[in-house]
C-alpha cells in the first residue's frame, strides 16, 4: 500500500509516541491488513486510561489543543486523517497486573491517496 505510507507511518508514530510516553513497561505494534483493502494498526500498552478521541465514538470530533499547547495534536491527527479508529481497555491480565490498553486505526481504500 505505497500510496497510504506517508499517513500510515504519520498515524502509527502517534500511537506508538503515546504508548511511550503515557505507560510505563512494554508496547506492542501490529499491522493488519484487511480483505477489503484496508489496513489497521493497533499498539497495545500497559496504562488502562483511554485518551481522547478513542474514549469517544469516530463520529465525536475533539477540538484540537490550544495553539500554544506543547502537546496535544497528535491523537487529533489521527481523528482527522484515519477512516476510524477506537480504544478498549483490556482489563485485568491472569496474572493480576492489569491489560492495559488497545488504541487502532484503519486507513481503508477511500484514504489511499494520501489525503
Amino acid at each position: 500500500m505505497p500510496e497510504a505510507l506517508d499517513v500510515v507511518e504519520l498515524l502509527t508514530s502517534e500511537l506508538v509516541t503515546n504508548a511511550y510516553r503515557h505507560s510505563k513497561g512494554p508496547a506492542s505494534l501490529r499491522l493488519t491488513a484487511m480483505r477489503d483493502g484496508r489496513l489497521r494498526v493497533g499498539v497495545w500498552d500497559t496504562s488502562s486510561c483511554i485518551p481522547a478521541p478513542f474514549d469517544k465514538p469516530p463520529g465525536d470530533r475533539v477540538p484540537s489543543a490550544p495553539v500554544d499547547a506543547v502537546s496535544g495534536r497528535g491523537l487529533i491527527l489521527v481523528q482527522e486523517r484515519a477512516d476510524s479508529w477506537g480504544g478498549w481497555p483490556l482489563g485485568d491480565s491472569l496474572l493480576d497486573r492489569g491489560g492495559g490498553k488497545l488504541l487502532w486505526f484503519e486507513v481503508g481504500a477511500g484514504r489511499m491517496d494520501g489525503r
